[in-house]
């Protein structure tokens, strides 16, 4: 309770302060967020063991960011403060505890130099080597701590360097980490008036000592990437490949294999074709052996602490609630000490294709009608495995091995008039539990869902969404309804429920509903709810963090000035 009053007092003088800012003595920029809930037992949500969800020790808790920037002339100035009271939030990492200064940093910038000390985000090329960034939703803040020197001497050349140890909790990672990047666009030098042309090339490197004796790895870690990035009119392509050097494989949690020594690659392709009314755009990516952490034995954390590249799930982004009950995570580890499950990555892409069909044509009609189709598939690794000492493994570079997930989706958006506004979406799913989740089981879904929108003013409106999923396995068919009340621009309320109707447990037919509103004023949104928490994976931009069914009430603040 300390801190939760300390932080609330520094937030108030700080916004003071603000108020009264001055040009010639700099501007003062921040906000404070405050993520809280109350975990209430819930005698009617069982999980597989009919057990009732049970209020944690502490059932109050919340997680606070407070951060606080100043710049004047070439100078900023930042620091955030964190306080977690009591705990934090379920199932977030158990290093966020109590309060304190997380990151702090000191930057000089002008047209020509940018250097940083303290703590910096940062990501080369697509980031499948390095990128650093804070998501508070998913728990994530693996900022580097140390030096950052950006250098551009011309418009057409830029160079990165830098040196860090990553975020961990309040702490920082043993392992230290050195970075440069290239970019160097070949359209300015030349003057291409039609084209765009630029390179790139990174190289980081991954330095930690750890307690292995004799081994058979060094302990500095070397990857290097090249890419490539090109646009003619409509038409664009873009290409990476990364390798890693030789390094240790971890395949069970905390255990470093001292005899399973390998490299690690990825290649990314991009192209894709755009004008006014149609698009289609296709990726495709080979992953192996591509996890990388600060510290090794950080390796399949659920917590992604220490994580020091950037591998989300290449998918659609789906907006439907039961779209996202089987969600894609992106497979770049080796596991070869099970015979019934072996894996040394993943190979696969995704194609999107979008077309708009005229105003006045006969599917337009008056406003138009809005299409997008999405096709996604990924497989593990072909290649020959050898599960028994010595264990090894050699992927093929193009080969197709066991399926793991695939997605087929087509989406229309129709306007009718001033008022109303449609969406309509079918999905079908392929999900190799086995494989994704190293458990059992495969599952086969097809999904349902439309939503519709009027609006009374240009201030209010309600939407209404419905979803229906069938699935051939596991819990079984959902249904799901959500209704949004917008009665002004800076209010809304919401009742929504998602029911496992379907379960052939009956005492895990659950529903999983909730209430809540929101009220912005400004720059200050407040938020207030109470439900029920659906146990699986939130995930934001491809990337996951898993959560535990929950009952409770909970209250969201975010503030900036």
């Amino acid at each position: 309770m300390k801190s939760i009053i300390l932080v609330g007092l520094f937030v108030a003088s700080t916004l003071t302060y603000g108020q009264e800012k001055e040009k010639d003595n700099g501007t003062v920029s921040g906000g404070f967020e405050s993520n809280a809930q109350w975990y209430l037992n819930d005698k009617g949500l069982l999980d597989e063991f009919y057990n009732p969800v049970v209020h944690p020790e502490n059932p109050v808790r919340s997680n606070n960011y407070l951060f606080v920037n100043y710049k004047i002339k070439n100078w900023s100035f930042g620091i955030q403060g964190e306080a977690y009271a009591q705990e934090a939030l379920l199932n977030y990492n158990p290093k966020y505890k109590d309060a304190n200064v997380a990151t702090y940093f000191a930057q000089f910038k002008n047209d020509k130099i940018d250097v940083t000390a303290g703590y910096f985000y940062e990501q080369f090329g697509s980031g499948l080597l390095l990128r650093s960034w804070e998501d508070r939703a998913l728990g994530i803040n693996n900022a580097l701590r140390g030096l950052r020197v950006i250098y551009k001497p011309a418009k057409y050349f830029t160079i990165k360097t830098l040196y860090g140890q990553q975020r961990t909790g309040f702490d920082v990672s043993e392992g230290k980490i050195y970075g440069t990047d290239l970019e160097l666009s070949l359209s300015d030098i030349f003057k291409f008036e039609k084209d765009e042309l630029s390179f790139g090339l990174t190289y980081v490197g991954r330095d930690e000592q750890t307690d292995i004796v004799d081994p058979k790895f060094n302990r500095l870690t070397n990857a290097f990437a090249g890419r490539l990035n090109y646009a003619h009119d409509s038409f664009y392509l873009s290409t990476e490949f990364d390798y890693k050097s030789k390094d240790a494989v971890v395949q069970v949690r905390n255990q470093i294999d001292n005899n399973l020594i390998k490299t690690g690659n990825a290649l990314l392709l991009n192209l894709g074709y755009s004008k006014k009314g149609f698009g289609v755009d296709a990726t495709f990516r080979r992953l192996e052996n591509m996890s990388f952490y600060s510290e090794r034995i950080a390796k399949g954390n659920q917590f992604n602490d220490m994580i020091m590249n950037y591998v989300p799930s290449l998918t659609k982004q789906h907006h439907f609630n039961l779209a996202n009950i089987y969600v894609y995570q992106a497979q770049p580890n080796v596991i070869i000490n099970d015979v019934n499950l072996v894996k040394a990555g993943e190979i696969g892409g995704q194609i999107d294709l979008f077309y708009n069909f005229k105003k006045g044509s006969p599917i337009g009609g008056k406003y138009g009608t809005k299409v997008a189709v999405n096709y996604s598939e990924y497989h593990g690794l072909g290649g020959e495995f050898y599960i028994f000492s010595p264990q090894d493994y050699h992927a093929d570079f193009i080969g197709f091995g066991q399926k793991y997930f695939s997605d087929a989706n087509i989406e229309i958006t129709k306007k009718f008039n001033d008022k109303w506004l449609t969406g309509f979406s079918f999905i079908h799913q392929y999900y190799n539990k086995k494989y994704i989740e190293e458990t059992y089981g495969e599952v086969n879904t097809n999904i349902l869902g439309a939503e519709a929108t009027y609006k009374f003013s240009a201030s209010k409106s309600v939407r209404v969404q419905a979803e229906h999923l069938w699935a051939d396995s596991d819990k079984k068919n959902w249904a799901a309804l959500l209704a949004e009340f917008n009665l002004s621009t800076k209010y809304t309320v919401y009742l929504s429920d998602m029911y496992n109707y379907g379960n052939d447990d009956a005492k895990l037919r659950h529903h999983y509903y909730s209430i809540g509103n929101a009220y912005r004023y400004k720059s200050t949104r407040i938020a207030l709810a109470y439900g029920r928490q659906r146990g699986g994976l939130v995930c934001v931009g491809g990337v996951c963090r898993f959560v535990p069914e929950s009952t409770g009430i909970s209250l969201s603040l975010n503030t900036s000035f």
